[in-house]
């Protein structure tokens, strides 16, 4: 079993070697949880910020933060979104939550 995940959050590009994907925020609340369970780190969460259909697969990437936030888990996060305004919104809860 691996020590280690990488998980890559985005519902159109593909997954990079070396990462789990997971196409919504519901998805990645189970990779993570799943790796809780098996205790495995989480070395990395690379977030896009628009995912899924919105309400059915759990919202865009703000949801999943305010997930981590509400159970005091803040496993490193890096931002590949093109959208910029998405992106100014993830920043703004990683600089203050995540400092």
């Amino acid at each position: 079993m691996e020590k280690t995940m990488k998980i890559w959050v985005d519902d159109e590009r593909p997954t990079p070697s070396g990462y789990h994907g997971a196409k919504s925020v519901n998805q990645a609340i189970a990779l993570i949880e799943f790796a809780e369970e098996k205790q495995i780190e989480i070395e990395l969460l690379d977030l896009d910020h628009d995912l899924g259909q919105y309400a059915y697969d759990g919202g865009d990437a703000i949801r999943l933060l305010d997930y981590l936030v509400e159970r005091g888990t803040f496993y490193p996060i890096k931002i590949h979104t093109q959208n910029t305004v998405g992106r100014q919104n993830i920043q703004r809860v990683l600089d203050r939550f995540w400092n």
